[in-house]
């Protein structure tokens, strides 16, 4: 009697790599980075060096130290929304892990162009550990996709509530980005027919679905995304007044938010370029001087880049984990063969 063979197996819900990179793949890494290094260059063209030396020489101790537990709790909260989304989807992610490739992350996207390459890498590894690179890189993007949202909702209810400058002409262009990222959300989950990014429009709803939008989920999600939108905010306020900006905290919280969100704008260079020409617009506009604006942003691009340094520990001691792993291997193996030999 013949034995059928097996079923092939079911195509993978995300779109395999062709061999033959599309133009995109090529151009758009090197759009952001000219992109980020235009904008810099505009801004140093205006306003000289003199505002980003300033910002760095205002640093201090106790703000270091501020930006280090800052950083701690949002990353801290970035990992918790990371293990929800991760969970939901049926994927294991312990805290340890979590943090440790949060910090990772956060390292890289802060050296990095595009602001979005360490996020790649810890989908990626957590993908390979759990034997599911597709859905590894899923829970991600569903965790990311969240603090966008939240931040620029947030940023719309500041600006709107809480006194401080004459911001108000800002929320038009808050509201079109948060616009914009809803309606490119709403494009994916709609999407029908039998392409493969068709199919993949149905696999990130139903992600989003039971991941991020559940009952069970999404407050907790709330929560966490608030706390990462919330701390760089804090951290930018003290960054402000390092430079001696003349304002109390409360009306600077306004001010950092919508400076943040240009943050979101995937045109940079190691998070630099937006952020720093949207602060000197809005500093000049609150008669605080645009070069004071683009020191704040200094300072605060420097006390995240060192908040993020333990990730770099990270980095460095994943060749150190993998040959302790390896040595670890081999004395197991040589053990049970002096086990057998002596049987």
């Amino acid at each position: 009697m013949t034995i059928a063979p097996p079923p092939p197996p079911p195509p993978s819900p995300l779109p395999v790599a062709d061999r033959r990179r599309p133009d995109r793949a090529r151009w758009w890494p090197r759009l952001q980075l000219l992109g980020g290094a235009l904008v810099v260059v505009i801004v140093l063209r205006q306003l000289g060096t003199g505002p980003f030396l300033a910002g760095l020489a205002a640093l201090t101790v106790p703000a270091v130290l501020a930006a280090m537990v800052i950083g701690a709790v949002t990353t801290v909260a970035c990992a918790w929304r990371w293990r929800i989304v991760a969970e939901r989807l049926g994927l294991r992610l312990r805290w340890g892990p979590a943090i440790a490739a949060y910090y990772g992350s956060q390292f890289l996207n802060s050296t990095l162009p595009g602001g979005v390459l360490g996020d790649v890498d810890r989908a990626v590894r957590h993908g390979r550990t759990v034997e599911d690179v597709g859905r590894g890189a899923r829970a991600v993007a569903g965790e990311r996709a969240a603090g966008p949202l939240v931040h620029v909702g947030l940023t719309v209810l500041v600006v709107a509530l809480v006194p401080g400058p004459a911001l108000s002409w800002l929320l038009g262009p808050v509201i079109l980005l948060g616009g914009l990222l809803i309606v490119a959300g709403a494009v994916l989950l709609i999407a029908r027919g039998t392409s493969r990014w068709s199919r993949l429009a149905g696999v990130v709803a139903a992600d989003l679905r039971t991941g991020v939008l559940a009952r069970e989920a999404w407050p907790r999600i709330l929560l966490a995304s608030v706390v990462v939108a919330v701390g760089p905010a804090v951290l930018f306020v003290i960054a402000a007044r390092l430079v001696g900006v003349p304002a109390g905290a409360l009306e600077l919280v306004p001010v950092a938010m919508v400076v943040l969100a240009a943050m979101l704008v995937p045109i940079n260079v190691g998070g630099w370029g937006p952020r720093e020409s949207v602060a000197a617009a809005v500093f000049g506009a609150a008669g605080w001087g645009a070069g004071t604006g683009v020191a704040a942003a200094t300072a605060f691009g420097a006390l995240t880049l060192i908040a993020t340094t333990p990730g770099l520990v990270v980095l460095l001691a994943r060749p150190l984990s993998r040959s302790t792993l390896a040595r670890s291997i081999r004395t197991r193996s040589a053990g049970r063969t002096r086990e057998v030999g002596d049987e």
